[in-house]
């Protein structure tokens, strides 16, 4: 099955040659690469163009997560489109393979993969992606969330709705729900694994976790997120993290962070929805509550990882 993948991109040359290196390494070969650059003036698109990618360029003033991804599916070839953040690798080399053969079933208008951190990532960053990104593989999930650091898309159905370049942020889960109330399944597949670079400041914690809720209040206007939700999610997710850690005996090296992770991130939510309100249940769950985990959890696979240099 072969594919366009579309990776957006601002001064990535640390870390785009990787997911560069980790595409060629793929069991699937006939992929089409576009960069939808925005400005960079490192060596992203030289990098880029290294490794035979088709180059977008969007003015770093037009800029949003959706209209970046129009750019680059409208460029696309062909019919599944898979969508990566440059700061992104795949950890293993049937990674688009796993993410693409749900679209066998012609229901399936999405799928996303398995998210883990690097080494350098914050202590809470890796608990929250073990909470959002379990080891169990889910055809047909319930809720509409998806993410576009690892997923995959029909164009044919991105013809009827293109990404909303309004939002600022969560365009992945306005399109997935569009797609939900059509009828469509989306579908979570753990194997289709990578490894997300986050290694952002605190304000950057704090704007990214803002600007998603501002986006959340947009697609579900019956949104809200109060003080006591502020104080009763931080303080769950903060205990949560130090036991863990300390399970983990890493608790002394990431004490701090954990405080300032926790209270960025449910800060600039609270700050985001501006006190309005906040969604359902189930998608209430799986963006905000800490969930158990055992010490070593990692499903093991008989596929071996991409060795990078």
């Amino acid at each position: 099955m072969n594919c366009s993948i579309i990776i957006r991109a601002y001064n990535e040359e640390k870390y785009i040659g990787r997911l560069l290196e980790g595409i060629k390494q793929q069991t699937v070969q006939d992929v089409e690469i576009i960069l939808v650059d925005s400005g960079s003036t490192d060596k992203t698109v030289a990098i880029a163009e290294s490794f035979g990618a088709k180059v977008v360029h969007i003015p770093s003033a037009e800029f949003t997560f959706g209209r970046s991804l129009n750019f680059g599916v409208k460029s696309a070839a062909r019919e599944f489109i898979v969508i990566a953040s440059a700061h992104v690798y795949p950890v293993y080399p049937d990674w688009l393979e796993t993410l693409l053969r749900p679209f066998q079933d012609e229901q399936i208008a999405l799928t996303y993969g398995k998210q883990r951190g690097y080494e350098g990532s914050k202590y809470s960053e890796h608990q929250i992606f073990h909470q959002w990104y379990p080891n169990a593989t889910n055809l047909d999930q319930v809720t509409t969330f998806c993410n576009n650091a690892n997923s995959a898309i029909r164009k044919s159905l991105w013809d009827l709705h293109p990404y909303d370049e309004t939002l600022t942020g969560l365009e992945d889960l306005e399109w997935g729900k569009w797609a939900k109330e059509r009828g469509y399944k989306i579908a979570y597949i753990a194997e289709a694994e990578i490894v997300h670079i986050h290694n952002e400041t605190p304000h950057g914690v704090y704007n990214r976790y803002r600007r998603e809720a501002m986006a959340l209040r947009r697609i579900y206007p019956e949104a809200h997120f109060n003080l006591y939700d502020f104080f009763r999610l931080t303080a769950t997710n903060i205990l949560s993290d130090l036991w863990h850690a300390a399970r983990e005996s890493i608790l002394l090296k990431s004490f701090a962070s954990i405080f300032w992770f926790r209270f960025m991130q449910f800060h600039g939510t609270r700050i985001g929805h501006h006190e309005t309100s906040l969604v359902t249940p189930q998608l209430r769950e799986t963006f905000y509550y800490a969930r158990e985990r055992k010490k070593k959890d990692e499903s093991k696979r008989d596929v071996e990882p991409i060795k990078y240099n």
